[in-house]
């Protein structure tokens, strides 16, 4: 039976519809380009490399952040979560699961990277592989852990999406959150560093980068550390003193990394950019390929 909830403590109904506003808008975004991204490499045989792989993971990835973002938008402009009790930890779940695969995801590809630029060595099938397995069935792991009773899922303080419930504060919560975000936060960040910084110190006497060294580190802090730095501030302190709106903020700015993410990892390369081209103007693509 669905839930009706009546508007939470901080926000009026125009300030929900806001929040819905921008969560819709994050979604199509998220979810248009990182489909298009996943089309163009299921449909453009270049593009189908070890490599690419490990960004079409990430896609897909981002794509599940976008989706859940969907649904907490249409529920916001509902004003009211719909869903149920059972319908919130499905979609904290969902939601915690892939933002994990797109935090580890953009690891993977900076190792990735670093083995490609750095050791002149092709990533390979047999490598790629289990690599993005192990990014999905960890992500999967960690995610089902609340399930469990380590953690906990619950309404955002709009009350029309749920999360990793932080309001709590209490040693259960405590020992996950310090466990989940070392391993899932701290461990990619630093991969993610130090793969591009061993980059930099290889290319940096011929002084041409073939990617962008900084972005990727300063994206998942930027996108990722807002989330980090409240579930800090709930583990020592009583986050009931940070107002309702102010704590839907690292939520807004967590929904816009799949749009990030696929400009910068994806659709601003040469070769995704000309495999897009080839499936949206299939006719072209078709000629070119006859002379």
């Amino acid at each position: 039976m669905a839930a009706t909830r009546a508007l939470p403590a901080g926000f009026g109904e125009l300030e929900v519809l806001a929040v819905g506003t921008v969560l819709l808008m994050e979604a199509l975004s998220g979810i248009s380009l990182n489909g298009l991204t996943i089309f163009s490499f299921c449909k453009t045989p270049d593009l189908r490399t070890p490599s690419n792989l490990l960004v079409l993971s990430l896609a897909l990835a981002d794509t599940g952040i976008s989706l859940n973002a969907l649904v907490a938008a249409v529920s916001s402009l509902l004003r009211r979560w719909p869903h149920g009790s059972e319908g919130c930890q499905v979609h904290g779940f969902q939601g915690f699961a892939t933002a994990l695969a797109s935090i580890c995801g953009s690891a993977a590809i900076a190792w990735g990277r670093y083995h490609h630029y750095c050791t002149r060595r092709q990533l390979a099938w047999d490598t790629a592989i289990p690599l993005v397995l192990f990014v999905w069935l960890s992500s999967a792991f960690w995610a089902s852990l609340p399930l469990m009773g380590w953690g906990h899922y619950d309404y955002e303080p709009v009350g029309t999406c749920c999360t990793l419930d932080y309001s709590r504060g209490d040693r259960n919560f405590i020992s996950f959150l310090f466990t989940m975000a070392f391993f899932n936060f701290l461990v990619p960040l630093f991969i993610t560093h130090t793969s591009y910084q061993f980059m930099e110190q290889k290319f940096s006497r011929s002084g041409h980068l073939p990617v962008n060294t900084t972005l990727p580190g300063r994206m998942l802090l930027l996108g990722w550390g807002p989330y980090a730095l409240l579930y800090l501030y709930a583990a020592i302190a009583d986050v009931s003193f940070i107002s309702p709106k102010l704590q839907m903020v690292p939520a807004l700015v967590a929904k816009t990394m799949p749009t990030i993410n696929a400009i910068n990892y994806a659709l601003h390369r040469e070769m995704v950019c000309r495999g897009t081209w080839q499936c949206l103007s299939p006719q072209k693509s078709k000629k070119d390929r006859t002379q």
